[in-house]
């Protein structure tokens, strides 16, 4: 489980494609924190870490990931959002999310708004039926309070401590994001949908 509070910005170091799936080699002090096994999340995706060495961490990327999120796209020298699980004595300063991703979004807009920015995702109906105004959203493993909603798409509005800690700093239009919506959502609609 994860907060969505990003903690350090990785650096994809290589990115090694089989027909088998991937397998990502990333470099961030966070690995220092990791043990063999353990869940960290790259740009909102869950992956288990492997083969640790000083400052980092391999992730095996397995053909259902590749095709459900935007890892697929990551090359060597790529900047991603990285989370450590959430520990049961720590703060929950975000919002509950599983790093299983619902699907990819596209930024179709940026714009300046004092000193914030407003980014737009363009996403599917089919994910933003769950999606609310003042509601939480995860865009690449970032949480993040909607500010508007439409059958299109939506917007968020970044501070600008988001806007350096994360690679939303840095998105132009045309951009994938992972969107993870929030699960309560999912699960009340299956248990309206079965009484």
């Amino acid at each position: 489980m994860f907060t969505g509070l990003v903690e350090d910005l990785g650096t994809v170091i290589a990115v090694d494609t089989t027909a088998d799936g991937a397998r990502l080699t990333l470099d961030t002090p966070l690995a220092a924190n990791l043990g063999e096994g353990d869940s960290i999340a790259v740009n909102g995706v869950c992956l288990t870490a492997v083969g640790i060495d000083g400052g980092r961490f391999g992730a095996d990327v397995m053909h259902e990931t590749l095709r459900r999120t935007s890892l697929g796209a990551v090359e060597a020298g790529s900047r991603v959002n990285l989370e450590l699980a959430l520990r049961a004595d720590a703060r929950l300063g975000g919002h509950i999310m599983q790093g299983h991703v619902d699907g990819v979004g596209t930024v179709a807009a940026v714009r300046e708004d004092g000193f914030a920015r407003v980014v737009t995702i363009a996403a599917e109906p089919s994910l933003l039926r769950y999606v609310v105004e003042k509601g939480s959203i995860a865009i690449d493993g970032i949480s993040l309070t909607v500010a508007r909603v439409d059958d299109a798409g939506l917007d968020v509005s970044l501070i600008p401590e988001t806007l350096e800690r994360t690679t939303l700093g840095g998105t132009i239009p045309g951009t994938p994001v992972n969107l993870e919506v929030d699960i309560l959502a999912k699960y009340v609609e299956k248990l309206v949908s079965t009484a």
